[in-house]
């Protein structure tokens, strides 16, 4: 073996926003390394759906025992605590093993085991968040890490110690950006004329979007041609015409996102990067404080506020119906300026060099190593 080769280690998982960022900057890595230097290796659950993912696109994968933290008091805290711990002596053994040099960290649960093992190695650990709003793992994640990279500067007051972050924005893969209006057209034979309606239900899917169009479904089909990726879960074949239902868009999403006249989609951090990087006007049914720690409603305030993005709120505060659905996509679609105009501001606050700058760092940090 070439004494100047490397291991780089990833580690997150648990949804598609820890995974899909993190190809990206291993898509960079791979760029710069022209020479052939560096290995990868990943680190994730044994169940978790980052396995899959990983696995196709061919990095090394390296499983561990994984639990999840709780801020509430639950009977599964006291299971998980030696789960967490076998994930940790697992993860100590893998990057033992594997030598590695380097590891990034995307988050999720899973990813605090392998972060405090390298920490303990003295192997270099950069972090990325991605959240407006800090998840737990990251809070954990940031004590042991050299560096913290963040997609807002705001984020930064979660944290004490401004020493060792720096603002990249959310690494998107390269594919995303070379997306074609008229290809994503001509895949699903979109009639001329015929405005698109993308529907992104994230990669597990979300029964609430889900609902939302399907009792919308005649009024939307009056107006737009309908793409939903309904999520591998939650998807079933759909026999309308102008409504296409995928569990899961993938090789075909860049070009879908360069066609869509307007996105309905959850707030998921990842989501709204592809969303403005690609410019496209988004309608946002964030999760809520019921099904999560707030992460997306605190997204979707960002990018509402930013003019980036409309929120669909039900009539006096309550939740969204699919009149509240019908009535916010007919005014945005009839709206072109307003459409310019959200577009326009989504591309401004979403960076298309996040991978590369935290590909650089990388490579910079394994250098001092």
């Amino acid at each position: 073996m070439n004494e100047k080769r490397r291991v780089i280690a990833f580690t997150g998982g648990g949804t598609g926003g820890h995974v899909f960022p993190a190809f990206a900057v291993w898509e960079s890595l791979k760029e710069a390394d022209r020479e052939g230097w560096l290995n990868y290796v990943w680190i994730g659950s044994r169940d978790g759906m980052e396995k899959q993912l990983v696995h196709a696109r061919g990095i090394d994968y390296a499983e561990i025992p994984s639990g999840k933290f709780r801020r509430y008091f639950s009977l599964k805290n006291l299971t998980d605590i030696f789960r967490i711990a076998a994930g940790f002596i697992c993860s100590l053994r893998i990057l033992k093993k594997r030598k590695v040099s380097m590891l990034f960290s995307k988050g999720g649960f899973v990813s605090v085991p392998p972060v405090i093992a390298a920490h303990i190695l003295g192997i270099p650990v950069i972090s990325h968040e991605s959240d407006l709003d800090p998840g737990l793992a990251t809070r954990m994640n940031s004590r042991f890490s050299d560096l913290l990279c963040l997609a807002y500067e705001k984020t930064a007051r979660a944290f004490s110690s401004k020493r060792n972050i720096v603002v990249t924005g959310n690494p998107v893969r390269k594919e995303i950006l070379e997306g074609n209006r008229e290809t994503g057209r001509r895949l699903y034979d979109i009639p001329e004329g015929k405005p698109l309606l993308l529907v992104l239900g994230g990669s597990l899917g979300a029964l609430q979007v889900n609902e939302l169009v399907a009792g919308s479904l005649d009024g939307l089909l009056y107006r737009f041609f309908v793409i939903h990726q309904m999520g591998e879960q939650l998807y079933h074949a759909s026999n309308r015409k102008g409504y296409v239902t995928v569990p899961f868009l993938r090789a075909e999403l860049p070009h879908l996102l360069a066609a869509a006249d307007l996105v309905l989609c959850r707030s998921g951090a990842g989501t709204l990067w592809e969303n403005g990087v690609t410019a496209s006007p988004a309608i946002l049914v964030p999760l809520g404080m019921g099904a999560s720690r707030g992460d997306q409603l605190r997204n979707a305030e960002f990018f509402s506020e930013a003019k980036a993005a409309l929120i669909l709120k039900g009539k006096d505060g309550g939740e969204p119906d699919p009149s509240d659905l019908l009535e916010a996509a007919f005014s945005l679609i009839d709206d072109t300026a307003k459409l310019s105009s959200m577009a326009a501001s989504a591309s401004a606050l979403c960076n298309k060099d996040a991978a590369e700058t935290i590909a650089r760092l990388l490579l910079s940090q394994l250098e001092k190593a």
